[in-house]
């Protein structure tokens, strides 16, 4: 085997890299953060009227997770609520929670499509990890019924100070360091084979400001409302670096 210089300088910067990672440890995930419980985590998605926008309608609830969302909406009076989500055991653990809360009349916890439309849509902190939000975006479309909302809100996105989530635990870490010794630090805590940062539990798809404002305005969506969020209020005038940085959460009402 040829060793080059360049394959020097690479493993220098690959033990490096390992030797300042082993020195942290992983912070809670922050992932479907409570907002002030189920209605603060309602009204952060839908607004302060949420009660009445989710009266009588038909929700899927994408990216549901353990299903918390899901059971509000239902007792906020939503006629029906779908819980779509890919991870199993997500899944198992909010249909036990359907069933305690006498609730499975209402709400289903399914891992594909449902076969009928619906009258809302919501997606709350699931946007940063579709494989292809763009793909999911089009089946947000397809599901809901003409005239129906998909509301979607989700931070910090990727070159926020913490927008790489589990990987952020300093700020920036997850751009300072490269993929590859980011998931070796990571395999020591979570032993799944992830290769990728797309690969780990959730998926994580680096979801920037830039890249989700052209993926809501290239989709069929009539834009009803978008917000950006950052610790004080930003001219709109900002350069686009500045706002990638500052914006730790982003929401979108979109219409069919």
């Amino acid at each position: 085997m040829n060793w080059t210089k360049e394959d020097d300088v690479d493993h220098i910067i690959a033990r490096l890299e390992d030797r300042l990672l082993e020195h942290f440890h992983p912070l809670e995930d922050q992932e479907h953060a409570e907002c002030g419980g189920p209605a603060g985590r309602l009204g952060a998605l839908l607004g302060p009227s949420y009660t009445a926008v989710l009266r009588g309608r038909r929700v899927l609830d994408y990216g549901c997770g353990a299903g918390a969302d899901a059971l509000a909406m239902a007792r906020a009076g939503a006629r029906h609520v779908i819980g779509l989500d890919i991870q199993q055991p997500l899944l198992r653990h909010a249909r036990s929670a359907a069933k305690k809360a006498g609730l499975e009349d209402r709400v289903t916890f399914l891992d594909y499509d449902p076969r009928f439309e619906v009258d809302i849509v919501t997606s709350f902190d699931a946007f940063e990890h579709y494989a292809d939000p763009e793909t999911t975006l089009a089946r947000f479309h397809r599901l809901l019924v003409p005239g129906g909302l998909a509301f979607i809100r989700f931070g910090p996105p990727w070159f926020h100070p913490y927008g790489g989530h589990l990987f952020s635990f300093f700020p920036w870490s997850h751009v300072l360091f490269s993929e590859q010794a980011l998931l070796r630090w990571r395999s020591r805590y979570r032993q799944d084979g992830a290769r990728r940062l797309e690969d780990v539990t959730g998926g994580l798809n680096r979801m920037t400001v830039a890249r989700f404002l052209r993926i809501i305005h290239r989709s069929p969506f009539h834009v009803e409302r978008m917000e950006r969020t950052a610790p004080r209020p930003l001219p709109r005038s900002l350069p686009l670096v500045a706002r990638e940085v500052t914006t730790s959460v982003l929401r979108a009402i979109l219409r069919k």
